[in-house]
């Protein structure tokens, strides 16, 4: 059980100045990616159709950095296309999927800094090392055969235990 909407949306915070542009363009191209239509203008619940094309949506409100990409409507739409000459990487795609499904903050450096001082947490993965039995022995895993069985404190309070009742 639960709320209506809990666990049906997802959301994290973004670096708007290196990512916003980039997170239109991932939005954009689900349905392409998804091969429902061949081109992100053809979808049509699609925010393209406003931002490079001529339909007036009332619900879209431009963004400073879309205003940004040109002087005239006519500019911004042509530079909003360009943005579409290239995909997106796996790399960008997965940075974003995770960022989202895991609540990581997106963005720089720096940004992802800021957001874990403010916050106080985490704001990105761990590092990854190609080692885990390493990671185990440094987390105090203890793994046969590479499954974790339980952590090692665990058992050796387990142990201490029932040898204190012999």
């Amino acid at each position: 059980m639960g709320t209506l909407w809990e666990g049906r949306f997802k959301s994290t915070l973004v670096d708007t100045e290196s990512y916003l542009l980039t997170l239109y363009r991932y939005i954009e191209l689900n349905p392409v990616r998804a091969r429902m239509v061949e081109h992100p203008a053809a979808y049509p619940w699609s925010s393209y159709q406003g931002n490079a094309g001529d339909r007036n949506i009332t619900l879209l409100t431009p963004h400073p950095l879309y205003l940004a990409l040109g002087n005239t409507k006519a500019e911004r739409k042509s530079a909003y296309q360009s943005l579409f000459l290239s995909h997106l990487s796996d790399n960008t795609i997965q940075a974003i999927r995770d960022a989202t499904n895991k609540a990581w903050a997106l963005g720089d450096e720096s940004f992802i800094e800021q957001v874990a001082n403010t916050l106080s947490r985490r704001a990105k993965p761990l590092p990854q090392s190609g080692d885990r039995k390493q990671h185990y022995r440094d987390t105090g895993m203890l793994t046969i055969e590479g499954n974790i069985l339980e952590p090692l404190w665990l058992v050796q309070r387990f142990v201490s235990w029932r040898y204190s009742k012999t």
